[in-house]
Parts: structure tokens; C-alpha cells; sequence
């Protein structure tokens, strides 16, 4: 019997996140997986020490790595200097380098929510009655603030992004194995962002999607692409999220779920033969 690829699937099962449980999500993951590749799950704090025994690291549901940055910034060093296998591939232009990909995409014109971290560019945000403002390293809202424009110059350090609070319709969010779409969701009501139903994409918003995938150059991994729909009917990005996104498997149909999986199997597969 031929000798199944070693796999160490990285995620943090006790992770409590609102409205969410990560666990479920990757426990089904992991099983699915199993069928394929010899699969050993650890926590976010230990990859660095057990990577060298296995063909490659997969990272998932580990939690924003804001609360083991240091852990984690060793892993990427570590895993760099190696040459260690890691999905997704840490070339991501993403989330996974920091928030420096809103500013890039703003300044290059892109359908990105404006964002600076300068003061003297304040000027280049439009005019609205309250702004947001964020740390360059937060995740799930985390250090989220909301300030009127008199107030942003005291607060803008160059550690934060700012951008115009977007009075939008709804969030919707597109995910990926590699550079095939698989499914999206979506949350009717702006104030229950957590509470996703399945969401039919037109063309339009395919390709939306496609420009953020596209200029990510990613050719293997995970990825999701947040977006709002203006109330003029316009899609922006609110996020690139190509580190470890959450895939809310359990809020879509079981065929699809599945079919992710498969998908997912397979992308592994191509990323070990690559």
C-alpha cells in the first residue's frame, strides 16, 4: 500500500470566536483529509517544532496570530529557511502580509473601501460623517474604532488604517481553492455580519472576485475574498484573507461541502507534486 503524504494540520480547536464554532469546521476538514493523507493536528504554538516530520504544513482555523505573533512570526522564519511545504503558500499578498495590500490597492485604483495611514492623505478619503479606524495588525475587528473627521488626526500614527464607514447593503463573501470559485455567502442584515445564507453570484460579481485572486499570484491555497455592496449597487473589497479564513462549511449544502473537500484534496495533492 502506497505511503499516504504526512500532512500537519495546524489549528486551535479551544479557539472561541462569536457566533462560530472553528472546531467543527476543521475536525470535519481533518477527517476528510485523513482519506488521502496521513494527518496530524496541532496547535498554532507547537508547527514549528513538529514541522520537520511531516511533507507539509497546512494551516487552518489557528486563530488571529495577533495573540502568538512571536510563535508565529518564528514559524514563517523557520518554515522560509527550510523550504517547508506550507498551505497556503506564505508568498500570500494578502492578510497574511499585514494590511499594506488596502493601501497598495487603493493607490493603484482597485475596487477597495479607500485607506490611507497619514495624515496628510486624510484629504484623499471622501467626505463622510464618521470614519473607521483600525490597527495595520488587527483581525476580527479587533481595535476597531469609529471617529468623525476632527478627531482622526489625533489618532492617525501611521500604525492604523483609515477608511469612510460604508453605509452598505450587505457583506458577501467569495471563496476559493486555488483560482476555482467554489461557493459564496452572504449576510442580509449589516448588523448580524455572522449570519450567513448561500448567495448566488452574477457574472459581475465572478469577476469582481477574480481581479483580488488574480493579483494575489497565489497558485495554490485557500482563499476568500470580502467584499460590501454599496447602497449604489457597487461591490468593494473589505478584505483579502489568504492566512487561515474561516470557510463557514456548515452553512452551506452538504454537496458542496463535500465538493470542497474534494477540492481542497486535490489542491494538496498538486501542491505536493508541484
Amino acid at each position: 500500500m502506497p505511503t499516504r503524504p504526512r500532512v500537519l494540520f495546524v489549528t486551535d480547536l479551544a479557539y472561541q470566536a462569536r457566533g462560530r464554532r472553528y472546531c467543527d469546521e476543521d475536525i470535519f476538514l481533518s477527517s476528510r483529509l485523513g482519506d488521502a493523507f496521513a494527518i496530524a493536528l496541532c496547535h498554532p504554538m507547537d508547527a514549528a517544532g513538529l514541522m520537520d516530520a511531516f511533507d507539509a504544513v497546512l494551516v487552518r482555523n489557528s486563530g488571529p496570530v495577533l495573540h502568538y505573533q512571536e510563535a508565529y512570526d518564528a514559524f514563517r522564519e523557520q518554515a522560509l529557511a527550510r523550504g517547508t511545504r506550507v498551505y497556503n503558500p506564505l508568498s500570500g499578498r494578502g492578510d497574511m502580509a499585514g494590511k499594506q495590500y488596502l493601501l497598495d490597492l487603493t493607490a493603484a485604483g482597485y475596487p477597495v473601501i479607500p485607506t490611507v495611514d497619514r495624515p496628510r492623505d486624510l484629504h484623499l478619503l471622501p467626505a463622510t460623517a464618521q470614519y473607521a479606524v483600525k490597527p495595520k495588525a488587527g483581525a476580527d475587528s479587533i481595535g476597531l474604532a469609529f471617529a468623525p473627521a476632527d478627531q482622526l488626526g489625533d489618532l492617525v500614527d501611521g500604525d492604523v488604517l483609515v477608511q469612510p464607514r460604508i453605509d452598505f447593503r450587505y457583506e458577501v463573501s467569495f471563496y476559493y481553492v486555488d483560482d476555482a470559485f467554489q461557493y459564496a455567502l452572504y449576510a442580509p442584515d449589516p448588523s448580524r455580519r455572522w449570519e450567513l445564507v448561500p448567495y448566488e453570484p452574477t457574472e459581475a460579481d465572478l469577476a469582481f472576485a477574480r481581479r483580488f485572486i488574480d493579483w494575489n499570484t497565489l497558485d495554490h491555497g485557500i482563499q476568500r475574498v470580502d467584499a460590501c455592496r454599496t447602497r449604489e449597487g457597487d461591490l468593494l473589497l473589505v478584505e483579502l484573507e489568504d492566512l487561515n479564513p474561516y470557510l463557514s462549511l456548515d452553512l452551506i449544502p452538504e454537496q458542496t461541502r463535500h465538493a470542497f473537500a474534494t477540492n481542497l484534496t486535490a489542491s494538496l495533492h498538486r501542491f505536493l507534486d508541484a
